[in-house]
């Protein structure tokens, strides 16, 4: 039975080896290149990046045959990007990521900074 108490992003990372490590780890550095000012905590058994006291800014977990990113994503973003994610299976909290197709870093760029500026206006409003 594989392990289900994750304390942290490395032990959930660690569970995984090969071509899904890998697109783990390129997920993680992306987050943390766009996001430097996020923490990385284990939410729901899956790797999460909390950004300031209440909000998450996304949620990445690996499947046997894609990578999910998952948030409670905006019709502002599903929309802004409709045309990038037309390819792909997407409900309003995940994207999938097929494995057997190269892992679309930029557009996962792109939606970690559109996540974050949402996040950020957010808590400008409060």
């Amino acid at each position: 039975m594989p392990k289900t108490d994750y304390q942290n992003v490395e032990e959930y990372h660690q569970s995984f080896s090969g071509e899904t490590l890998s697109r783990l780890e390129i997920i993680k550095s992306i987050i943390n290149q766009v996001a430097p000012d996020t923490v990385a905590v284990i939410s729901y058994q899956i790797p999460a990046y909390k950004l300031g006291a209440k909000h998450y800014l996304i949620y990445y977990a690996a499947f046997k045959n894609h990578i999910t990113i998952s948030s409670p994503w905006s019709t502002a973003l599903l929309k802004h990007f409709e045309t990038e994610l037309s390819a792909l299976k997407v409900s309003k909290s995940a994207i999938q990521f097929p494995n057997n197709k190269p892992l679309p870093v930029a557009l996962i760029q792109n939606i970690i900074r559109f996540r974050k500026a949402e996040c950020l206006s957010v808590e400008t409003k409060k």
